[in-house]
């Protein structure tokens, strides 16, 4: 006796399914993050500079904070509402006054505080891989966020997203092909829904169980006028078993005869 062949295709197939889903989900929250970055960057760039979304991501584009942040390295910054919540040591994305990298999105380390012409906070920024400090200091009302989380490598999958190709690659296809399948599989069931209402409601033959119902009635009168037994006995299964009785009688007569 063979035993049972290891189900090797279905193990394979459950585990590409499993991982065919999980790259889904991580693909959809990195579109949905980068479709709320891209909503909220337009809500408040209407609303002009000093209003800034809660949370924003940036890729980082130089070395300048090697090693704790490296090119091409994501950024996810929280809004700062309150000036006295920065302190000297946290990294900071704000937006440079420097004549040489006007409205340029820097992401630097701040070194020290200080203040401005009209007494509000301004901060002294220093990239860690830099050897001086920043030419300006950073006003409070240039200053995106504070950074909260760092993602390794993911501006490389950010700016390739942000891409036409990437975008058709990685959201819009995986998309359809979900969204088809699922159709697909609706409509199966409606079709398979379909056959078996129509099998369920199909008309039996009229002249067939005319004759069916003729038959048994003749076989109850006959019964009866033997007086086999009272009526209620002679139902469909006594009719049946009379009939196989009769016909193995039949059989053996006509045996005899020949």
């Amino acid at each position: 006796m063979k035993g049972k062949s290891f189900p090797w295709r279905k193990i394979i197939h459950i585990f590409f399914k499993i991982i065919s889903w999980v790259l889904f989900v991580i693909l959809l929250l990195i579109a949905i993050f980068l479709l709320y970055y891209y909503i909220a960057n337009k809500i408040y760039a209407s609303k002009g500079t000093g209003y800034e979304p809660k949370f924003s991501i940036y890729t980082i584009a130089t070395g300048s904070m090697t090693p704790n942040i490296n090119q091409f390295d994501a950024v996810i910054n929280m809004r700062v509402d309150d000036p006295k919540d920065l302190k000297v040591g946290d990294v900071i994305t704000f937006r440079s006054s420097s004549p040489t990298s006007i409205g340029m999105t820097i992401t630097h380390r701040i070194k020290a505080i200080t203040e401005d012409d009209e007494g509000n906070a301004c901060y002294v920024t220093k990239g860690d891989a830099n050897p001086v400090e920043d030419e300006l200091c950073a006003k409070y009302n240039n200053v995106i966020g504070k950074v909260i989380i760092r993602i390794p490598g993911l501006g490389h999958v950010q700016r390739f997203l942000a891409s036409g190709v990437g975008w058709l690659l990685f959201i819009l296809i995986p998309a359809l092909v979900i969204i088809g399948r699922d159709i697909l599989r609706l409509t199966r069931l409606s079709s398979i829904k379909d056959t078996a209402n129509k099998m369920s409601t199909k008309k039996k033959n009229p002249k067939k169980e005319a004759s069916e119902k003729k038959r048994k009635d003749e076989i109850k009168r006959k019964l009866l006028s033997e007086n086999k037994g009272p009526k209620e006995y002679y139902k469909e299964p006594t009719i049946k078993v009379i009939e196989k009785t009769k016909s193995k009688k039949d059989d053996k007569q006509k045996r005899k005869k020949k």
